[in-house]
């Protein structure tokens, strides 16, 4: 996709390698399937990735929209370290275009000063630890788009023994897909629809390349995989569709990757859509779990029976939910039910996180 507007570049910016130069003197960044082409000052559709110099370079490197500690299941991650505190953070731009973005003052941002705090990867990684956080999480807008950042900063988590968690779309080509998840140790992939009509219509994207992705993350690599799936009425939230995803996810995933169904709230360019009815999410998690999928979650309620996590043998409770507190825990140290011995899949520890369901903004200032 090609695009008019030019930017001023910052000491923000570094340079990338997934583009090629075409004949009409033109760059194109190949790091996602949108392929934009871009002439010398233009930037993607994504905003944070310019031609300059005749090569493409990210403009955001070591800037971000803000930082916050949130328990992990906001991401949502159920099965990853529950309980734990996860430093969050995101830049700005996307490079989807959905019509609904609940993000939408940071995914959508055209503006620099949305860019409040700088922090180098080593910053974050040691913010994280001192701060008590199990682990990084790359969200509120999508990581593909800083790959370069991302990677670094999860190069240096590890260092320090703090995992890397990716909130995504799952829009990204092959080759970048394979080198980001390479530092990655679990993700949230966004599967926003089973449709092509809805990923062309509402996303401007393209579904194949989605669920390429998610096979990729569970078959390719030992990134642990959970998916989400924003219901809005009357759009992706029929009996047919989720019949057919959620019996995609069996045949091809396996019935141990969780599934999460969030509710949808009138957002950006989608305002005359009502919310998501509870009874709509419990109506999907139940398709899900008719259909084999162990773990099937609703989210952006408060809906305790739909947000636990239970034994697929025994039916017995593993890990209570009350919102983002955790309320019971019956997994023995190996991971497995306490009853009747079964796994549960996941990354689990001994004992669970005490984070609960705090929300707490940082400022990385004081750890340069």
């Amino acid at each position: 996709m090609e695009t008019t507007n030019t930017i001023s570049l910052t000491n923000s910016t570094v340079p990338t390698k997934y583009w090629h130069k075409l004949e009409d003197g033109r760059v194109q960044c190949d790091l996602c399937p949108r392929f934009c082409k871009l002439h010398e000052g233009q930037r993607g559709l994504c905003f944070v990735r310019a031609n300059e110099g005749g090569g493409i370079v990210l403009t955001t490197y070591g800037r971000s929209s803000g930082y916050c500690i949130d328990p992990i299941e906001k991401k949502p991650l159920n099965h990853f370290l529950p309980g734990t505190p996860v430093l969050s953070f995101g830049t700005a731009g996307c490079n989807l275009a959905c019509k609904y973005c609940q993000n939408w003052d940071i995914s959508k941002s055209r503006e620099m000063d949305t860019l409040a705090d700088q922090a180098w990867p080593d910053t974050i990684a040691r913010a994280a630890r001192a701060l008590g956080c199990r682990s990084v999480a790359y969200t509120y807008n999508d990581p593909v788009i800083f790959h370069e950042y991302a990677i670094d900063v999860a190069k240096a988590c590890h260092g320090e023994g703090i995992k890397s968690v990716a909130v995504t779309a799952g829009y990204v080509c092959p080759e970048p897909r394979a080198e980001f998840y390479q530092h990655m140790d679990a993700a949230n992939v966004d599967l926003k629809a089973f449709t092509e009509e809805f990923y062309h219509k509402l996303t401007g994207a393209h579904l194949q390349p989605v669920l390429d992705t998610i096979k990729y993350i569970k078959h390719e690599t030992d990134v642990w995989l959970e998916l989400t799936t924003l219901l809005i009425p009357g759009k992706n939230d029929s009996d047919q569709e989720l019949e057919e995803m959620t019996k995609w996810v069996v045949e091809n995933l396996g019935p141990d990757v969780p599934l999460h169904f969030t509710a949808f709230f009138p957002s950006w360019k989608m305002l005359d859509i009502p919310p998501t009815p509870v009874e709509t999410l419990e109506r999907a998690r139940q398709i899900a779990i008719n259909n084999g999928v162990r773990y099937a979650y609703t989210g952006n309620v408060h809906d305790k029976a739909g947000q636990s996590t239970y034994c697929y043998r025994c039916g017995q409770i593993l890990i209570g939910r009350d919102g983002y507190l955790l309320s019971e825990w019956n997994l023995a140290p190996e991971g497995v039910c306490n009853k009747c011995g079964a796994t549960c899949a996941g990354v689990f520890e001994a004992n669970p996180g005490n984070w609960g369901a705090r929300r707490k903004p940082v400022r990385l200032m004081d750890f340069s």
